[in-house]
């Protein structure tokens, strides 16, 4: 009986919801805790710079009162006070606070002492600004894990070394689609516990600081589009835990290191759009739970590398306009889970694999503008199933079986003269008939004239 009630008592117990914007519900103090005084006047000074959608004073006396706040802030009871605290802020995405036009960043954002999470979307886009911090400093540099800043382009300048050497917590940097220029400071180093780094579309300079891969928890680096130059330093090798690389869209130069083949956990590495050139290292072969690996718009000038075809789980494969040579491995026919295979713009020779046409899972195929020749070894559930991602054209020897000329068009080809040896053989000769040498083969005659007038013009 005892039990009994005791289940009654707790189960009948009210539970308090703290204000939130994401849905999210955790355990508050009576109704009548309130906010730290000087918190609250940080709190009040932050939204006033930020945005006029309110009096934020008069109209939220109690923030993170559920009967008294708005939508985009979430408080949390305090460990060691009675008091409520501000743990995440929520800007620019609606139903959250919009930014005026003159909002600039603002500095008193680290002054809050127990604020875990921050986010300016869209907030900086009219008035110029930079990544500031207060005279006072950082007073909530214990507890900040995530500071996110996307899709600002008013945002100028270069982030401040100070933040780097105060935000000992960060978990969580994004600082990308703005303007922020400047090199990459070393006493990035000093965010020992980052997990995910993101600089992408900026405009940042210089080399890639070796310091930056001394942050030996980073899951995810994404340094795309932007100007930085020089090679990619050896001790890249040192980050174990690396999911995501993006380097793309950079001025980086040099051959890709051997260390890169130490990243055992990465599963996305896209190094496009760079001036990477020479021999791929054979320890790329290591790569065991890479999945998509983009590298197209390179001078790499060598014969295409077998290693690729020892990535097991390797979903994309993309090396378009790279100025690679030779055949095509066969070995790429076990690349089983392959969905996209992008070579087009090379300078490949020889037959396409026959094995290519095994890959159950392809659906997108790109062998464009190289030299291949012989028979294409691809029938017709094949053909059907790519459809128009399927692109052979400007493969001047290339050519399809007669029995399925009526996909020449499509596919930018000639019919093969099926007097020769079947595509495969040592002394396959297989070529483009001739205007003179087209023969019926169970075909109609105006799909024929079709084939005729495209070898023509």
């Amino acid at each position: 009986m005892l039990i009994f009630l005791l289940f009654i008592f707790l189960s009948c117990t009210p539970h308090h919801i703290s204000t939130t914007n994401h849905n999210q519900t955790h355990l508050q103090p009576p109704m009548l805790a309130t906010m730290d005084p000087s918190e609250l006047q940080t709190l009040y000074n932050i939204m006033e710079t930020l945005s006029s959608d309110r009096k934020w004073r008069t109209t939220y006396p109690n923030p993170c009162k559920p009967s008294s706040s708005w939508a985009g802030i979430e408080c949390k009871p305090g460990v060691a006070d009675s008091h409520l605290h501000v743990t995440r802020l929520d800007f620019g995405t609606p139903p959250n606070p919009n930014c005026k036009n003159t909002a600039t960043f603002p500095s008193q954002i680290f002054q809050l002492p127990y604020l875990q999470s921050v986010f300016f979307f869209q907030c900086f886009t009219k008035t110029k600004t930079t990544i500031s911090v207060s005279k006072t400093g950082f007073v909530g540099s214990t507890s900040l894990q995530q500071l996110s800043l996307r899709s600002n382009p008013s945002l100028v300048g270069s982030i401040p070394a100070e933040l780097f050497s105060s935000l000992s917590s960060l978990q969580i940097l994004t600082v990308s689609q703005c303007r922020i220029s400047g090199t990459i400071s070393p006493e990035i180093a000093k965010l020992k516990s980052l997990v995910h780094l993101d600089l992408s579309y900026n405009q940042l300079n210089g080399a890639i600081p070796v310091e930056l891969f001394e942050l030996r928890e980073l899951v995810g680096l994404d340094l795309s589009y932007n100007s930085l130059t020089g090679s990619v330093p050896n001790t890249i090798g040192q980050l174990g835990m690396l999911q995501k690389l993006d380097l793309s869209s950079n001025k980086l130069t040099g051959g890709v290191t051997k260390s890169i083949g130490k990243l055992s956990s990465l599963v996305f590495m896209a190094l496009s759009n760079n001036g990477f050139h020479g021999k791929l290292p054979v320890e790329l072969a290591n790569l065991k739970e890479l999945e998509y690996l983009i590298m197209d718009n390179n001078p790499m000038s060598v014969e295409l590398p077998i290693e690729f075809s020892q990535l097991p789980k390797l979903q994309e494969l993309r090396l378009a306009n790279s100025d690679y040579s030779g055949e095509i491995p066969a070995s790429f026919s076990r690349l089983s889970n392959l969905t996209t295979l992008s070579l087009q713009n090379n300078r490949l020779t020889g037959n396409i694999p026959m094995g290519i046409a095994n890959l159950s899972h392809i659906y997108h195929l790109n062998l464009s503008k190289n030299s291949l020749s012989g028979e294409i070894p691809f029938d017709s559930g094949f053909l059907k199933r790519l459809g128009k991602n399927l692109d052979l054209s400007e493969n001047g020897e290339l050519c399809l079986n007669p029995l399925q000329a009526h996909e020449c068009a499509k596919l930018g080809v000639d019919v093969c003269n099926r007097s020769n040896t079947r595509v495969g053989s040592m002394s396959s000769m297989v070529k483009p008939l001739k205007t003179s040498q087209v023969m019926v083969v169970g075909i109609s005659r105006v799909t024929l004239f079709l084939c005729f007038l495209l070898s023509v013009y």
